[in-house]
């Protein structure tokens, strides 16, 4: 099974940077059985990328229902970590489709950031108060989306956050880091504010 994928922005990431960012994908929302993967979602449920094109194709949605069911089994770890040694990443996207279902699955993934210090993750996440009772590695981060049902509980000033513009302009003058095509500018190791904007697409 192909664990690590690179979709069409991570590939211009890639380029731009010359790194080696993948992500990994579950089912945008729901399973194929109908289980929530994204609990926490809310209007950006309406407006997802990752429930339109290439996501919904029918080659694409096995393989997103068939890491989900990896991902809920002990052999998850074991079998990120052999992914992580063929494909010698740089950086892992954390969902670009789907979220961290419940905590037991979140820990698999601090149990994978630990065991490959020298790889960077990082996530988008609704999940707002999982993550303010979760401690991280160090190579980790969290990007909190502003559009589920916790992002109440999101504080601009101190928490790392997303906000959706309609132009860069918008963006640009609201101050907020532009990540819309090279996705890295997301994170704590590009980007030394909490403010990452993207461009509704």
């Amino acid at each position: 099974m192909n664990l690590l994928t690179q979709n069409t922005k991570l590939k211009k990431t890639s380029k731009a940077l010359g790194l080696r960012v993948f992500n990994f994908g579950i089912p945008a929302y729901k399973s194929a059985s109908g289980k929530l993967t994204c609990p926490m979602a809310d209007e950006c449920v309406k407006f997802c990328y990752a429930k339109k094109g290439a996501y919904i194709w029918s080659n694409v949605q096995p393989a997103f229902e068939k890491r989900y069911q990896l991902s809920k089994t002990n052999d998850f770890v074991d079998a990120m970590n052999s992914e992580i040694l063929k494909k010698k990443p740089d950086y892992i996207r954390v969902h670009d489709s789907g979220d961290y279902y419940s905590k037991a699955y979140l820990s698999k993934w601090i149990e994978v950031a630990i065991h490959n210090p020298d790889v960077r993750f990082y996530s988008y996440t609704n999940m707002v108060d999982m993550m303010l009772k979760t401690s991280l590695p160090s190579n980790y981060d969290i990007i909190f989306s502003d559009s589920g049902k916790q992002k109440n509980l999101i504080n601009e000033r101190k928490h790392r956050h997303t906000k959706i513009f309609t132009s860069s302009t918008d963006l640009d003058n609201a101050g907020y880091v532009n990540a819309s095509v090279v996705d890295l500018y997301a994170t704590k190791w590009f980007n030394d504010t909490n403010k990452v904007g993207l461009i509704f697409h």
